[in-house]
């Protein structure tokens, strides 16, 4: 999956919060000064394209709504992260936490025993 831009994670985030809207309603939830309309409306035919978003017509305008969650995005982002820095491996991932102090043995061992109550 395609990692998001700082805009295009801007849009997603309004979208995953207020549900369908039209991007004159995106646009009304940016403080002034506002992103331009043409700008807004660029970006999210780039996100519909590229399969976050997609459109319900209502005459000549679209309400656009997510295609994907903001839970099942940030899962293929972890995903991608391990695929492509930790060749593919969770356990070099948790491995590297561990060596710089991101989480604790004692965290690990709580991780396991949750793991192991719901198995």
């Amino acid at each position: 999956m395609k990692k998001l831009t700082n805009k295009e994670k801007e849009i997603m985030d309004l979208y995953w919060q207020h549900g369908p809207m039209f991007v004159r309603e995106l646009q009304e939830h940016y403080p002034e000064p506002r992103p331009h309309f043409n700008t807004l409306s660029t970006i999210v035919r780039i996100l519909e394209r590229e399969g976050f978003l997609d459109h319900k017509q209502f005459g000549n305008t679209y309400q656009y709504y997510p295609l994907i969650s903001e839970a099942e995005y940030g899962r293929k982002s972890i995903a991608g992260i391990i695929k492509n820095y930790f060749d593919d491996s969770y356990l070099s991932a948790v491995s590297s936490f561990v060596k710089e102090e991101k989480i604790s043995v004692e965290d690990l061992r709580e991780l396991i025993n949750q793991i192991e109550q719901e198995q």
